[in-house]
């Protein structure tokens, strides 16, 4: 030691044990109260980092889904025909599909509000929930019923194009103009007279099942992804174009920031270079593009460009729209040998309507019943799915809608729809939460991973602190004994 340097210390300061921060009380306190802060931050960590997984109603859930739905069809022969009517009463239900009961009844058949009269005349016609039809041919009698009834014999290729169920569609209508500037284009349309004449009658009838909001828009350069064939009489679109015709990253055919679903219906102006356009192989110059919307090409008349559309265009892309949308929405055909009675001045007859209401009842009752096992399902396989209230209460209101459908089927027709929908809603908004989805792919493991280097470095020092001075304490005291 240096002589020097050990003069220059003073003599009460020669000890580190005298300094303040090395006593052994001031140091403790310093280490206890670090565990301390750490000891009363571990419920708000726990708290912050966890996931809130409320508890379901598995039981119930199960219970509901395994229920079988049972709509009525309630069909009344005013001419009291015991034989006939248990006749019918059989063969009826062996044909109609799964989820509908057919009753029939003869003679006073009460006044049910749902209930269909079945009389007996020359020739095939439907006026409200009232047919007529001869009864001499049992089969033809029978055949005609399934058909009105349960409408299911429909080709595959129909049944694709229908629109997956939503209470809510949005209805796009679309004036594109191939190329303005080469002359050959219609600048604009009276689309609200259009709607207000072929749309709107159809809307009205459809309101028990679907709301609708419309928008519109026109363009005037919206260019085809590929080259057109050229053909004797003009141009030519093959099967394999149609597939491929909407140009959706040129043309802007949705405007409205909306989660509902959307028919889109474009009315097509060829360019003056490409004029006429026309489908190879059919008839028609409109298609569909199943469960997306419609297409219809018109051709101008004369080279040069339009101001407006002409009202037997309107007329004519309106009504083809029109017809679209039945098929979109899945509304079914009457069949070709039954007449609608002119006293009915809707679109579609109560047959058809009706027939609609309970396959769309049954799909939305299904869909209900899958989603809400699926969901079961998925939470107790992903435990870090978070589950909460809002998600809960979706399942239980749509749990309760269930129930209601199940109580009102035998009972109101569009009620229990009601209920279907409200039901198919609440379960599907529940599943696709995306408040689940935060946390989803964010297992515990994760979690470790991402703490263990943030806290390893401090913790470890503290721990080794704390056991030296735990171990010095209790030599302390050994020596005091």
């Amino acid at each position: 030691m240096d002589p020097q340097n050990d003069l220059a210390i003073p003599s009460g300061l020669r000890n580190p044990a005298d300094l303040f921060f090395q006593k052994e009380t001031i140091r403790r306190t310093i280490i206890a109260s670090y565990w301390i802060t750490i000891l009363l931050a571990l419920p708000l960590w726990w708290h912050t980092t966890s996931i809130e997984r409320l508890p379901l109603p598995e039981a119930r859930v199960y219970h509901q889904v395994d229920k079988p739905i049972s709509i009525p069809v309630r069909l009344c022969l005013p001419q009291s025909n015991t034989d006939l009517s248990a006749r019918l009463q059989g063969t009826l239900s062996a044909r109609v599909p799964k989820g509908l009961e057919v009753v029939v009844e003869s003679g006073n058949c009460g006044t049910e509000k749902d209930a269909y009269v079945v009389s007996s005349g020359p020739k095939k016609m439907v006026q409200g929930r009232h047919l007529t039809t001869p009864f001499d041919d049992f089969d033809g009698l029978t055949q005609t019923i399934v058909s009105l009834v349960a409408p299911s014999d429909v080709e595959q290729e129909k049944q694709t194009r229908v629109a997956q169920f939503a209470s809510r569609y949005r209805l796009a209508f679309s004036l594109l103009n191939e190329d303005a500037s080469t002359g050959n284009s219609v600048m604009s349309w009276d689309v609200q007279k259009g709607i207000h004449r072929q749309i709107q009658p159809l809307l009205d009838v459809l309101k028990p099942l679907h709301n609708f909001t419309i928008e519109s828009q026109v363009q005037y350069y919206a260019p085809l992804e590929f080259d057109l064939r050229p053909t004797d009489s003009g141009f030519g679109l093959s099967y394999e174009d149609l597939t491929v015709f909407i140009n959706s990253a040129e043309w802007t055919l949705s405007s409205s920031a909306s989660n509902d679903p959307v028919l889109h219906f474009i009315l097509f102006v060829p360019s003056a270079s490409h004029t006429p356009l026309r489908i190879i192989d059919s008839k028609s110059s409109a298609f569909i593009l199943p469960q997306w919307g419609g297409v219809s090409i018109y051709n101008t008349p004369s080279i040069g460009s339009t101001q407006e559309l002409s009202d037997r265009g309107l007329q004519r892309a309106f009504s083809t729209f029109s017809t679209q949308l039945i098929t979109l929405l899945g509304i079914p055909q009457l069949p070709a040998d039954i007449q609608q009675s002119p006293e009915d001045t809707g679109l579609i007859s109560q047959w058809q309507l009706d027939a609609l209401t309970r396959r769309r009842m049954l799909e939305t009752a299904k869909g209900t019943r899958d989603t809400l096992r699926s969901f079961i399902k998925l939470a107790n396989q992903l435990e870090n799915m978070p589950v909460r209230e809002d998600v809960r209460n979706d399942i239980e209101g749509s749990l309760d809608a269930l129930e209601k459908l199940y109580n009102s089927a035998s009972t109101s027709l569009s009620q229990s729809f009601a209920y279907s929908a409200e039901a198919f809603n609440l379960a599907s908004r529940a599943f696709f939460n995306p408040g689940m989805l935060a946390l989803l792919y964010f297992p515990t493991e994760h979690k470790y991973a991402v703490y263990a280097p943030l806290f390893a470095s401090g913790l470890v020092p503290l721990f080794v602190s704390a056991l030296r001075e735990l171990k010095a304490w209790k030599q302390q005291r050994a020596q005091r004994r």
